[in-house]
């Protein structure tokens, strides 16, 4: 039996919901740190420091009988039940959600939410998909380095002695001395994690392709780890099951370690931790329309990025009030604010228009966007003007000098492939394009 597939930004009906009831009990009004934290894995991680996927956001919301989903795509399961999240775009093949994948995590063309006999197979190709993004963003900071305490047994000894160990290996005396002592190296338990889980992503059908976007990482990791051996692959889990990566400065590397834990641990488990345990992968939508859209515009557009807190304007001086607007641009007359937004053109509204008129005024534009995915068949373009007057006067009108345009990015309603779909984007791409480039 298919799992239900629900999507995104919608109203569900409960009765729709009842084969993965126990999954509905599990996640209903729970936010997504709450999941996170039971073991879900959500990509990007980091939810808290993420300005659309707020760490509060629920993945189904009670309302009025119902539920609603949020900006979130991915895969749930919790014994045998099990519950696909997809994109508002499509009915049988959500190659909207595939697309975004492709370009902005360079995930392969080929991930599809259909499921087949093992709905699992799904979840960690999910899983091996990412390791490449993680080993990049990671490996930013350089190889991973710390002390270990390693052993020795020489004629020149440099550490503590090992007494016990001294005396089982050197009777009779031959000149050599049993030590041991701490030393700062790059082949530690982290990097041999790393290293098992690329060895054991090689001999996947696909594994080298996939490993090929970071094959200059790989091999780095594949020079920092002599000590290499499939046979400890149990004790290396074990050891970073034990000693997570704690430092905030190597916050990557605890994503990394955290997925190659979920990878490695396939083989002789199920990802769940039990019929009870509560698992999957969850994407953001929201944070994978902003970067997709800033791949088609970033000729124009500088891209303050609020996740990692690079790029922050402030609002007042002394570097008060940190903001970050989604797109700024470059070109200041006519300064240009643009805001992505994963939602419905319907429900942009209140709290949305507060905040761009606010970086409009700290920026002096008169120009402001809301850029948005929009089905083939509904309009694309909204334009508003900024009121003056009050009502208490009886003298409001629209001024002709701020302006708010809403424009949507077409998504193909049906394609015969992903690879028609593809191609009806780069269409919808450039017509997108049209209202900054001409």
């Amino acid at each position: 039996m298919n799992p239900p597939r629900i999507k995104d930004n919608s109203r569900i009906g409960r009765k729709e919901l009842f084969e993965v009831k126990g999954i509905v009990e599990r996640i209903a009004d729970k936010t997504v740190e709450q999941l996170e934290k039971e073991g879900v894995f959500v990509f990007p991680e980091l939810i808290k420091n993420s300005g659309d996927l707020d760490k509060d956001q629920k993945i189904l919301q009670s309302e009025n009988g119902c539920f609603r989903t949020g900006n979130v795509m991915g895969f749930l399961g919790l014994g045998d039940e099990r519950l696909i999240i997809k994109s508002r775009f499509g009915e049988d093949n959500d190659y909207f959600f595939a697309y975004l994948l492709n370009k902005v995590v360079d995930f392969p063309n080929f991930v599809d939410l259909k499921t087949g006999a093992d709905s699992e197979d799904v979840l960690f190709d999910y899983l091996l998909f990412l390791f490449p993004y993680y080993l990049k963003a990671a490996m930013r900071k350089g190889l991973f380095k710390e002390y270990i305490r390693r052993e020795y047994n020489d004629s020149d000894p440099k550490g503590t002695i090992d007494v016990s160990r001294h005396i089982k290996l050197n009777t009779p005396f031959v000149g050599n001395i049993a030590y041991s002592r701490r030393e700062f190296s790059f082949d530690n338990s982290l990097t041999e994690l790393i290293r098992h889980t690329a060895e054991y992503i090689k001999v996947k059908p696909y594994g080298n392709r996939l490993l090929f976007g970071a094959k200059d990482e790989v091999k780095l990791i594949v020079s920092a780890t002599p000590g290499y051996s499939v046979r400890d692959r149990q004790k290396i889990i074990y050891e970073n099951k034990k000693n997570a990566v704690r430092h905030s400065y190597f916050k990557e590397y605890r994503s990394l370690q955290r997925l190659c834990l979920l990878i490695l641990s396939r083989q002789k488990h199920r990802v769940g931790l039990g019929g009870r345990q509560i698992y999957g992968v969850l994407f953001d939508g929201a944070w994978l329309w902003e970067e997709y859209v800033f791949t088609l515009i970033k000729d124009r557009f500088y891209h303050p990025m609020n996740k990692i807190g690079r790029y922050a304007q402030a609002l007042f001086d002394g570097k008060v009030g940190p903001i970050y607007p989604d797109f700024l641009s470059k070109n200041a007359e006519p300064r240009i604010v643009a805001d992505a937004k994963y939602k419905p053109m319907e429900n942009i509204s209140g709290r949305d228009y507060l905040q761009i008129l606010a970086y409009m005024f700290r920026f002096d534009s008169k120009s402001g966007c809301f850029l948005y995915p929009e089905a083939e068949c509904a309009g694309d373009f909204k334009k508003l003007r900024l009121n003056r007057g009050s009502t208490f006067e009886d003298n409001v009108a629209p001024r002709d000098d701020v302006i708010l345009i809403k424009r949507g990015l077409k998504v193909p309603a049906s394609a015969a492939s992903y690879d028609d779909f593809a191609e009806k984007m780069s269409e919808s791409e450039r017509e997108f394009k049209k209202i900054f480039f001409g």
